[in-house]
């Protein structure tokens, strides 16, 4: 039966919160947005041109111009290009006769590079339509070719290709305790509200997606507001370099969502959503299923678990877009909107979504509230350290024999982390992704902790055959290339930061270059609107910090910045008659 645009619009209420999945739908289904769709929106859905334009153009994933029946995206982190998908997208173009970027003009297919996929750990790596690309290699790369000029369906592309793994080399504490369906909803309602928050705060459990804000502090102050409330959870993992959340969505789903209906009916929510990234689509059926068993058994819906309180889940996909990661972009995502961060305060558990009070937390956070309520407050507490209570995730990838997953307790050194590993002859270590913290191989001892390396998941391992000023230039980048330019000092600022990064590594910058890098850096941390500013220079400075010759030996030590205020003085001593001057273009 062919589905017509009719058809996948009246699939959604006619409401401006489900535009981005409607819109995401018309995609998959035409290859871009057609003209005809933004008109049957406007006329159907009572939206603005404005309204649908802005959206389309935010996200990755949605095109005006027709992308091929084949839709390639490579990914193109810092760790696929150590693994060489520079060479792997030149021969898949040259293998389909087709341009980087460009859609060929029979329509079969068009290859795009895009950023982190969620998927270091087993690349390089890929989407296509949707689907995942795993361990790309040049022979794997010919017989993809041959089955898009085939235009063989992707059910008939052989399985293994598609095949993500989840790899877990250590477990600790949450990876070894899986709870039955309904454990926490029943242990949570026999503590009730007040006796969960309680609870939580005994656990010493902060928020596991960077910022490690207390969960019952957060909870409390949203179950304290007044009027209905939302609970959101935040499973757009796109920090390069972390994957963690992909392993507990593909295999914990039960304890996420158990998670968010325990927080629902903790703080007095009738409404969820799952935000999953857009290069996750994958996982989205999955998930599916595991909502329908909840409603099946009575864990979610108009009476969750005989509480008498309705809750329910929506599933909401991004369209490729980092900066919703940062939680009130999030909700401006759910709302349908482009995921711009808002201005804070108010914070999204006094105004989130809608408006209403809203409880945020991430996906490893909501499976180890369901542990949690199971298994008690000091069962949590008794790992980790004094600030730090509990374990922690890592997603670990780059120069290791073992990438993978590593369940730790906070607390151990990163030494023990890449003992576990397998890492060698370290150079580097990225703890947090590109927004967190680089270290040198004299910092090792470090401990992993919110007292002294915080860390969202991401840990990349850099040995000595890597360029330091070369990664935090392609991290440089990608900061400039996801920023919403919403606010100047992060528009320009990433602008300057990728001009001085891509001198310095072509020799063109002097001494002066650094300190207007420095400067630059100050002024994006302290006026940003958000975090992805306010942290794009970190991967600059902590390179120059800690790698100092590897910036100084490209460095032109004669070579001067303009100096504006020596070119005015020489301009009062030119001649008065202006030289002639052609007019630009408009």
């Amino acid at each position: 039966m062919t589905v017509t645009l009719d058809d996948l619009i009246h699939a959604w209420p006619a409401s401006p919160q489900n535009l981005l999945q409607v819109l995401r739908a018309i995609q998959a289904r035409c290859g871009h947005i057609p003209p005809d769709a933004v008109e049957a929106l406007v006329q159907q859905w009572g939206l603005s041109y404005t309204a649908i334009r802005s959206v389309v153009s935010f996200y990755h994933f949605l095109s005006f111009e027709p992308r091929g029946r084949y839709t390639v995206y490579v990914s193109d982190s810092v760790t696929d290009r150590m693994l060489g998908n520079e060479a792997l997208i030149a021969q898949l173009c040259q293998r389909l006769n087709v341009a980087e970027g460009i859609t060929r003009p029979d329509g079969l297919v068009s290859v795009h590079r895009t950023a982190c996929t969620g998927l270091c750990d087993q690349g390089p790596a890929g989407l296509v339509n949707g689907r995942p690309l795993v361990m790309l290699t040049p022979r794997r790369i010919d017989e993809i070719a041959d089955l898009i000029r085939l235009e063989t369906p992707l059910d008939a592309w052989p399985a293994d290709f598609f095949a993500v793994h989840n790899p877990v080399w250590r477990h600790t504490l949450t990876l070894s305790h899986p709870i039955p369906p309904g454990a926490g909803i029943q242990a949570m309602r026999g503590r009730g509200a007040e006796g969960m928050i309680a609870t939580l705060q005994t656990a010493g459990l902060r928020g596991r997606g960077g910022a490690g804000f207390a969960t019952w502090q957060k909870w409390q102050a949203c179950r304290n507001a007044p009027g209905p409330r939302a609970i959101t959870c935040n499973a757009d993992e796109g920090e390069p370099g972390t994957f963690k959340d992909r392993m507990l969505l593909m295999q914990w789903a039960n304890e996420v969502f158990e998670g968010m209906t325990i927080a629902a009916l903790t703080v007095g929510a009738t409404q969820g959503f799952l935000y999953l990234r857009g290069e996750y689509e994958f996982i989205a059926p999955h998930l599916r299923e595991v909502l329908a068993q909840h409603h099946a058994e009575g864990l979610l819906g108009a009476n969750v678990a005989g509480s008498g309180q309705a809750f329910d889940i929506a599933l909401h996909l991004g369209a490729g877009a980092y900066v919703c990661g940062e939680e009130t972009a999030l909700i401006e995502s759910v709302e349908g909107k482009r995921g711009i961060p808002r201005t804070r305060p108010p914070f999204p558990v006094d105004r989130g979504y809608l408006g209403l009070p809203t409880v945020n937390n991430n996906v490893e956070t909501f499976v180890q509230v369901a542990q949690i309520a199971v298994h008690g407050g000091e069962w949590f507490a008794a790992h980790g350290t004094e600030k730090s209570r509990g374990t922690r995730i890592l997603s670990v990838s780059g120069d290791v024999t073992r990438p993978g997953l590593y369940e730790i307790p906070w607390g151990v050194t990163v030494a023990d982390v890449l003992q576990d590993a397998g890492a060698h002859d370290v150079q580097a270590v990225l703890v947090g992704g590109p927004s967190g913290k680089l270290i040198d191989a004299s910092q090792l001892q470090r401990q992993i902790s919110f007292e002294d390396l915080p860390t969202g998941g991401a840990f990349t391992v850099f040995n000595h055959s890597r360029d330091m000023l070369d990664v935090a230039r392609q991290y440089t980048h990608f900061f400039a290339h996801e920023s919403c330019g919403f606010c100047t000092p992060c528009r320009v600022g990433c602008v300057q930061l990728v001009d001085t990064a891509d001198r310095l590594m072509s020799g063109h910058a002097g001494p002066h270059d650094l300190e207007r890098l420095r400067d630059t850096g100050a002024l994006m941390q302290r006026l940003s609107h958000c975090g992805l500013g306010q942290t794009a220079a970190h991967p600059l400075l902590d390179v120059l910090a800690h790698f100092p010759e590897q910036v100084e030996r490209r460095l032109v030590p004669d070579l001067h910045a303009f100096d504006l205020d020596a070119a005015c003085v020489d301009m009062a001593h030119l001649p008065t008659q202006a030289p002639h001057r052609t007019k630009s273009p408009a």
